[in-house]
C-alpha cells in the first residue's frame, strides 16, 4: 500500500505511476502543508516554519482526490483526511474508497471509530443493504 501525497499538481499522475510501479493498493491523503504566523512577532507559530494540516478541513480535497484516483486506477483506495463521523465515511466510499482509515477523530472522541462503525451499519439497515460494497463507488 503506498500513502499518496496531496502536495502535488496532479494527484493522478502520481496514483497511475504506483501502480505501474507494483502497488496492490493507495491510501491518500495525508496532511496539506500549512502554515502559520504570529502576527505580533513576526515569526512562525511553528518550529518547523510549515506543517501539516489535517482533520476535517482537509476532507473536501481528501474526498476529491480519492474520487479522481479511484477514477483513474485499479486497485484498491483507501479514504483519509477528515473522517470524523459515519457520514463523512459514507462520503468517502460512496466516492470509490473501498475502506477508509480514521485519524484526527480519534484524539477528539476515543469512541470515534466504533460510532462511525455503528452509523455505517445503520445506514446500510436503513437502505435495505446487506453489505458496504453495495455503496463503493455508487457516486453520480
Amino acid at each position: 500500500m503506498v500513502k499518496l501525497s496531496p502536495n502535488v499538481t496532479d494527484i493522478t499522475v502520481i496514483a497511475k505511476a504506483a501502480e505501474e510501479g507494483g502497488a496492490d493498493s493507495l491510501s491518500l491523503i495525508n496532511t496539506i502543508t500549512g502554515m502559520a504566523i504570529d502576527s505580533k512577532t513576526g515569526r512562525s507559530r511553528l518550529a518547523n516554519i510549515t506543517g501539516g494540516l489535517s482533520g476535517p478541513a482537509i476532507k473536501p480535497v481528501a474526498l476529491r482526490m480519492v474520487w479522481q484516483t479511484v477514477q483513474s486506477v485499479n486497485i484498491p483506495v483507501i479514504g483519509i483526511g477528515g473522517i470524523m463521523t459515519a457520514e463523512d465515511a459514507l462520503e468517502f466510499l460512496i466516492a470509490g474508497a473501498s475502506a477508509v482509515q480514521v485519524g484526527t477523530a480519534n484524539f477528539i472522541n476515543p469512541r470515534a471509530t466504533m460510532d462511525i462503525i455503528n452509523g455505517i451499519e445503520s445506514f446500510l439497515k436503513e437502505k435495505e443493504l446487506q453489505k458496504i460494497s453495495d455503496i463503493i463507488g455508487t457516486f453520480k
